[in-house]
């Protein structure tokens, strides 16, 4: 049998936004396959790490190795042709455009017509009420649909690693519940997921890795059910 090796490595990387020193010597892996989220306090680096990764940030130091290949010198748009995908904290998504505009930006680079139309079939399985509005104007739906169009369109790209920075922000409780099981959802489709989320609880509860970070560092890094128990972790981060 195979060993499942990390999709995603990240080696002592260090990012930098002027003088302020963001990322200290950032180390983490991420199998292929697996879910693993990045908790924290607000500040403490976890955007940064997504937005390096993805290239809209440049590690100013380290290594970033996606399936084995370097890929901290790549432009985002050349990060997401190697099948990476970031769903960005506060959705951004086209409020001109409609939902149906939306999610065929997320196939800009594709050319397989119909696996296109296969994904889009998938995307609206997972959130019907998006077929409902496909000529809806993406600023005129609600926050949670916002939130659903932008891992729609995200999914779009048929991603190997999907990047989601707070997808429970400003949700409320029942969306939320909803939102976290599509994400197991797309995770048994064979998407590697990256989740950074305020909602430590939540996020660990379906993380097979957790990892904290504070001040640009990562302090701890544990199995996520193994996280959910520890002390610390529980008193920083989970209210108890």
């Amino acid at each position: 049998m195979a060993i499942k090796g990390p999709i995603l490595e990240l080696k002592n990387v260090h990012t930098y936004y002027g003088n302020i020193h963001a990322l200290k010597g950032v180390s983490c892996a991420i199998g292929a396959g697996d879910i693993a989220c990045l908790i924290g306090a607000n500040g403490a680096g976890k955007s940064t790490t997504l937005l390096t990764i993805f290239g809209v940030q440049r590690a100013a130091e380290g290594e970033i190795r996606f399936k084995g290949r370097p890929i901290h010198h790549l432009r985002p748009e050349q990060v997401a042709a190697q099948g990476i995908s970031q769903i960005p904290e506060g959705r951004q998504i086209f409020p001109r455009m409609s939902t149906l505009e939306n999610l065929e930006m997320g196939a800009y680079l594709r050319r397989d017509k119909a696996e296109i139309a296969s994904d889009m079939e998938w995307v609206f399985g997972l959130f019907p009420v998006l077929k409902d509005r496909v000529r809806q104007l993406g600023g005129t739906l609600s926050g949670g649909e916002q939130q659903m169009l932008a891992i729609g369109r995200g999914l779009m790209s048929r991603p190997e690693l999907l990047l989601l920075d707070e997808p429970s922000l400003g949700l409320a409780p029942k969306l939320v519940e909803r939102i976290f099981e599509t994400i197991l959802e797309i995770n048994k489709k064979g998407v590697t997921i990256f989740l950074v989320e305020q909602n430590a609880h939540m996020a660990l509860s379906i993380s097979d890795t957790g990892y904290v970070m504070e001040t640009g560092r990562i302090v701890l890094t544990d199995k996520a059910s193994a996280l959910l128990q520890n002390e610390k972790v529980k008193k920083a981060y989970l209210g108890e």
